[in-house]
C-alpha cells in the first residue's frame, strides 16, 4: 500500500485501478473491451494466415499489411486482457517488472505501427506515382530490410524508458488509476524528478511519429496530385480505391492519438476516467478496425475472408498448402 513518507523504500508492486469514478460501470464497460478484443483477435490472426497461405496476395501491399496485423494483435494482447482481469475479477495487482514490460510493448508497438504505415504509404506512391520500378523498389528483399528496420528503430527508441522508469524510487501511493501501465502515468507517482523521462518521452514523438505523419502527409499529397492528373476517370477512381482503406487506417491511427495526447497535455478540466477511457481507445479501436477496414474495401482480401468461410475447411486448407508449395 502507498507509503505517507519518504523513506527511500520503492514499491515493488502496484494496483491498477481501471477507470477510476467508474468502478460499479465495470461490468458494462468489459463488454465493449471484449467485444473489441475478440474482433481484433478474430479479425488480424485471419488476416495474417489468409496473407501468408496465398501467394496472390505476396505483394508489397500485402506484407506491409500482415505486418500491421501482427503489430495490433502485440498492442491489443498486450493491454486489454490486464483491463478485463481489472473489470471482471478486481486483479489489478502488477509487478513493477510487470509494468515495465508493458510499458515498453505499449510503446514499441505504437511506433511501429507508425513506421508500418509510413512504408505502406511509401508502397502506395510507388504503385501510383512510378509504377514501372515497383518491382525493383520494393523487392521481397527491400521490403525484409524495411520490417527489420521498423523493428529495430521502435525498440532502440524506447529501451531507454525501460530504464528510465526503473531507476525512479516509487515512495508514495501504488495505486495507478487507469488500466494499464503507460510511461508518464507510472512515472507521475514517483517521488524524484521526472523531468528527464518527460523530455525523452517528447523527444521520442518529435523523432518518430512527427516524422511518419508528415512524410506520410508529403507521400499522399504528390499521389493525389498524380492521381487527378490520370486521364481516365476510371483509372482516377480505381487509384484512389486502393487508397482508401488506407487513408481510413492512417486517419484513425494518428487522429486518435492527437487528440488524446491534447486532451492529456491540455485538457486540465477533462474528467480522469475521460482520461483513461480515451487513451483506451487508442488501443482498442485500431486493432479492431483495421482487419474490418481491409476486408471491406479491399476486394482481394474480402474475396479471400468470403472463400474461407464458404468452402469446407479441409477444402481450403488444401488449396493453401498447394499455394504455399509452388
Amino acid at each position: 500500500m502507498a507509503t505517507p513518507n519518504h523513506t527511500g523504500a520503492s514499491h515493488s508492486l502496484f494496483i491498477l485501478r481501471g477507470i477510476p469514478g467508474l468502478e460499479d460501470q465495470h461490468i458494462w464497460i468489459s463488454l465493449p473491451f471484449f467485444i473489441s478484443y475478440l474482433v481484433a483477435v478474430l479479425g488480424n490472426s485471419l488476416l495474417v494466415f489468409i496473407i501468408i497461405t496465398e501467394r496472390s496476395l505476396h505483394e508489397p501491399m500485402y506484407l506491409f499489411l500482415c505486418m500491421l496485423a501482427v503489430a495490433d494483435l502485440i498492442l491489443s494482447t498486450t493491454t486489454v486482457p490486464k483491463a478485463l482481469a481489472i473489470f471482471w475479477f478486481h486483479a489489478g495487482e502488477i509487478s513493477l517488472d510487470g509494468c515495465i514490460t508493458q510499458i515498453f510493448f505499449i510503446h514499441a508497438t505504437f511506433i511501429a505501427e507508425s513506421g508500418i504505415l509510413l512504408a505502406m504509404a511509401f508502397d502506395r506512391y510507388v504503385a501510383i506515382c512510378d509504377p514501372l520500378r515497383y518491382t525493383t523498389l520494393l523487392s521481397h528483399a527491400v521490403i525484409i530490410k524495411v520490417g527489420l528496420a521498423v523493428v529495430l528503430r521502435s525498440f532502440s527508441v524506447i529501451l531507454p524508458d525501460v530504464f528510465l522508469v526503473k531507476r525512479l524510487p516509487f515512495c508514495h501511493s501504488n495505486v495507478l488509476p487507469h488500466t494499464y501501465c503507460e510511461h508518464m502515468a507510472v512515472a507521475k507517482f514517483a517521488c524524484a524528478d521526472i523531468r528527464v523521462n518527460v523530455w525523452y518521452g517528447l523527444s521520442v514523438l518529435l523523432s518518430t511519429v512527427m516524422p511518419d505523419a508528415l512524410l506520410i502527409l508529403v507521400s499522399y499529397t504528390l499521389i493525389l496530385n498524380a492521381v487527378f492528373h490520370l486521364p481516365s476517370r476510371g483509372a482516377r477512381q480505381k487509384a484512389l480505391g486502393t487508397c482508401g482503406s488506407h487513408l481510413g487506417v492512417i486517419s484513425m491511427f494518428y487522429l486518435s492519438g492527437i487528440f488524446t495526447v491534447i486532451t492529456q497535455r491540455f485538457g486540465h478540466h477533462v474528467p480522469l476516467h475521460t482520461h483513461i477511457l480515451l487513451a483506451n481507445i487508442c488501443t482498442l479501436a485500431p486493432p479492431m478496425l483495421n482487419p474490418i477496414i481491409y476486408g471491406v474495401k479491399t476486394r482481394q482480401i474480402r474475396d479471400l475472408f468470403l472463400l474461407l468461410f464458404s468452402l469446407p475447411q479441409e477444402a481450403y486448407l488444401e488449396k493453401s498448402f498447394y499455394g504455399l508449395c509452388q
